[in-house]
């Protein structure tokens, strides 16, 4: 018999009836969301390599000992100023929770100090900050809600730590958990579009970091980056090289979150959409590929981080709505 996916949740999402396109609810959902900037406060860490990273705090004067302490993962390019984390911080505020983004390196507007940058599989980072996070609040629980590409790094860093995870609970919204499956993707048809924007991002960072190290480790040229016309083809000669794979591929197969879904020992909820233009189907996972301790929710419509309903004049956000949901359900009572 066939393996099954799981029941998404008994209150699903329904787009919007005047958003019902994929690309409708990815690209309006930035433009709809409210303007929900809140201040927060930079600290630098040091990593064990020489690099840095960069988090923004975000404390809550009505946080009360018991609430939690929510870690955000952003996707592919993003830093603070994405739509999805300014909603996140704004929900936690409201809820008296203590927020933290973690930029991946070269995120935060400022290039990192090494040729290498981050990727879909990099846990090594994210656990050095929930580590010291937890020691800073060892008895406030600790959740982590990842997004597209940081989504995939959460759940295979919750894989990797299996029932030594220090986190309660992890929510990955829209996670890359087949990155060869993705690049094909969005690499087709009208997907191109988004790969052109993610694809000149990284070739502006990869640029400035030419001019930086003047003995880049790699043999690339200006011309040859400008030159790079899909994620698969920058993966292939910056990222898989610069993180120590042998190519694209071989950082697709150890990087890919499915493969370490079944080892994940704590509550976590799964959101895809079936009409992501990121993803393919090959990021289902079947009911054999899930630890017992996963909710899987895949809705019909939402887009890539979307997930956008209610009426034109006052547009809703479901994820906003659903991600406190769950993580409220997980907290002791």
């Amino acid at each position: 018999m066939q393996d099954q996916i799981r029941p998404v949740s008994t209150n699903p999402f329904q787009p919007a009836w005047w958003l019902k396109h994929a690309h409708l609810q990815t690209i309006f959902a930035k433009y709809l969301s409210p303007n929900q900037r809140l201040n927060t406060e930079a600290e630098t860490v040091p990593l064990p390599d020489g690099d840095e990273v960069q988090l923004n705090w975000l404390h809550s004067e009505n946080s009360s000992d018991n609430a939690p302490v929510v870690i955000l993962l952003h996707g592919l390019a993003g830093d603070i100023n994405s739509h999805y984390i300014q909603a996140m911080l704004a929900q936690c505020h409201a809820l008296g929770w203590t927020a933290v983004l973690l930029h991946f390196r070269g995120c935060n507007g400022k290039p990192n100090k090494l040729p290498r940058a981050y990727h879909s599989g990099d846990t090594a980072d994210a656990a050095l900050v929930i580590t010291q996070v937890k020691r800073r609040y060892p008895n406030r629980p600790l959740v982590a809600v990842g997004y597209s590409l940081g989504g995939n790094v959460l759940l295979k860093y919750c894989g990797e730590q299996a029932e030594h995870n220090p986190l309660s609970a992890a929510v990955a919204v829209c996670p890359p958990l087949s990155l060869s499956a993705c690049a094909k993707r969005i690499n087709t048809g009208s997907s191109k579009l988004y790969q052109r924007y993610l694809l000149g991002r990284l070739k502006r960072s990869t640029l400035l970091k030419l001019t930086q190290f003047t003995d880049f480790p790699l043999p690339l040229t200006p011309q040859q980056v400008q030159g790079f016309s899909s994620i698969e083809q920058f993966d292939e000669y910056y990222t898989a090289p610069i993180h120590g794979f042998l190519n694209a591929q071989d950082y697709y197969q150890k990087a890919s979150g499915k493969a370490f879904l079944r080892h994940i020992c704590i509550p976590t909820l799964i959101i895809h959409a079936k009409d992501d233009p990121f993803l393919s189907d090959d990021v289902i996972p079947k009911a054999s590929e899930l630890s017992p301790h996963i909710h899987y929710e895949l809705t019909s419509g939402g887009g890539h981080v979307g997930f956008v309903y209610g009426s034109p004049l006052k547009p809703k956000f479901w994820l906003n709505q659903r991600i406190p949901q769950f993580i409220t359900e997980q907290l002791p009572k």
